[in-house]
C-alpha cells in the first residue's frame, strides 16, 4: 500500500518533474507561431503589404472622386446659366449620357488637368440627378 502513495503525484508535482526534450520544444514553438499566424490572419485582421497597398490605393482613389465630385457640382452651380442646364441633365434617361454631358461641360475637369475626371463625373451626374 505505500507503494502505491508514492507512485502516485500531484499534477503540481508532475507538473515540475517534466523535462521536454529539446525537440519536443521547439515542435511547441513552431506549433504555437502557426496557430498565432492562422488566428492573426483569420480572425486579428492582418493582412499582407500587397492587400493593405490595394485598399489604400482604393481609398485614395475613392477620396479623389469624391473630392472631384463636389467640385464638379460647385462648378456646375456657379454657371449663370445653371437652371437651364439642370433641366437639359435631367431630361437626359441615359446615364453615360448624363456623365457625357457633365465631361463635354467641363464641370468634371480638375483644375490644372487637360481630361475630365471619370470618377468625379459619375459622382457629378449622382449627385445632379437627385
Amino acid at each position: 500500500m505505500a507503494m502505491q502513495n508514492s507512485s502516485k503525484k500531484s499534477m503540481s508535482q508532475r507538473w515540475d518533474d517534466y523535462q521536454p526534450t529539446k525537440s519536443t520544444l521547439v515542435w511547441a514553438c513552431i506549433g504555437a507561431v502557426a496557430a498565432a499566424i492562422i488566428v492573426g490572419f483569420s480572425w486579428g485582421g492582418w493582412v499582407t503589404g500587397g492587400t493593405s497597398r490595394t485598399a489604400a490605393t482604393t481609398a485614395g482613389d475613392v477620396a479623389r472622386g469624391e473630392l472631384a465630385s463636389a467640385i464638379c457640382v460647385e462648378r456646375f452651380n456657379a454657371e449663370p446659366d445653371a437652371e437651364p442646364r439642370l433641366v437639359e441633365f435631367k431630361a437626359i434617361t441615359d446615364g453615360f449620357k448624363k456623365r457625357q454631358f457633365i465631361e463635354a461641360g467641363g464641370w468634371a475637369t480638375m483644375p490644372g488637368q487637360t481630361t475630365p475626371d471619370r470618377r468625379g463625373a459619375e459622382g457629378c451626374s449622382t449627385a445632379l440627378a437627385a
